[in-house]
């Protein structure tokens, strides 16, 4: 066998060898498909498991308790979800809860429906305008509360100034020590500061729609009514209820308004759910019981959760 042909088999040989420790070390790298897939998802994974699962269980082993936070830990098992059936503070919560939502649920979608009406179309000022709709939600519920306490002062506030010179008051209003006055007061305040938020959301989907539509209406003689009825609404259906949903969850958890302004009182004619379970944990020191009416209320929002997802799905 000639020099030649020897040299090119042990080339041949040397090329295979190589070949076949590239795909080992290939499949061993991690650029191979699952160890990449399980690589990038393991940081999301471990702080799910870290941040979410843990604290979940250990609140259903507290619920389980009496846990006083100072004393001795006893085991109680459902009594704390007994109790909550015949817990008279609690259900008044619950009502006051449901009806500060009903209250400003409406009003926000409105208002951010016409806001968004106001500041879709790309005209000067527009983007002015919609910084300033949308700053009440950016600067937050507690850092406007905290100025609403000052203003709402009896003679010395400006919300007591100005309806004095309009005429509707005399000035000297004490709005945060009565129930209904402090109840509106606070729904004015959520309405005006969140109302931007659903204004962003609502601009956002109607921008999205191709103008070709409105031309067609505005050539078959439709109105601005009856296109908005028939083109915009429709279209915004999902977004729409998105926003509604958002502005539910939010209600049914809304703590840092009512404990800043009235801290639930005069009473506990103004206190809402998560405020009531704040007072049992930590005024109370009732920790298994608040933490069993927290795991009440995640069941409820995780319900209306998935009754946003039922109206958002893609209907056939």
């Amino acid at each position: 066998m000639s020099t030649a042909v020897r040299g090119a088999r042990r080339r041949d040989s040397g090329s295979r060898r190589a070949a076949s420790a590239g795909r080992r070390v290939g499949q061993g790298s991690l650029t191979h498909p699952s160890r990449t897939g399980l690589l990038l998802v393991s940081p999301a994974v471990l702080f799910v498991g870290v941040f979410v699962l843990v604290p979940l269980v250990f609140a259903l082993v507290i619920s389980l308790t009496n846990w006083p936070l100072i004393g001795t830990v006893k085991f109680s098992g459902l009594k704390n979800y007994t109790a909550i059936v015949s817990d008279a503070a609690f259900a008044k919560s619950v009502l006051y809860t449901l009806l500060y939502t009903v209250i400003v649920t409406g009003p926000i979608l409105v208002l951010g429906y016409a806001l968004a009406i106001l500041v879709r179309r790309k005209r000067r000022g527009s983007t002015l305008l919609r910084t300033v709709f949308f700053l009440p939600f950016v600067v937050g519920l507690s850092t406007l509360s905290f100025v609403t306490v000052l203003e709402a002062q009896p003679e010395s506030g400006v919300i007591n100034i100005v309806l004095k010179k309009l005429g509707i008051t005399d000035g000297t209003t004490a709005w945060l020590v009565d129930g209904p006055l402090a109840t509106g007061l606070i729904c004015v305040l959520v309405i005006w500061a969140v109302s931007g938020l659903t204004m962003m959301l609502l601009m956002a989907g109607m921008q999205a729609i191709p103008r070709e539509y409105y031309e067609s209406a505005e050539l078959d003689g439709a109105g601005w009514w009856k296109t908005e009825r028939e083109i915009t609404i429709p279209i915004l259906r999902r977004t729409i209820a998105m926003a509604v949903i958002i502005s539910v969850i939010g209600s049914l958890l809304a703590f840092s308004q009512f404990y800043i302004l009235t801290r639930g009182g005069p009473g506990t004619d103004t206190t809402t759910v998560v405020q009531y379970i704040y007072n049992r944990a930590f005024v109370q020191l009732q920790l298994g019981a608040a933490t069993a009416l927290s795991i009440v209320l995640v069941i409820v929002v995780g319900l209306v959760t998935a009754a946003q997802f039922r109206l958002l799905r893609e209907k056939d």
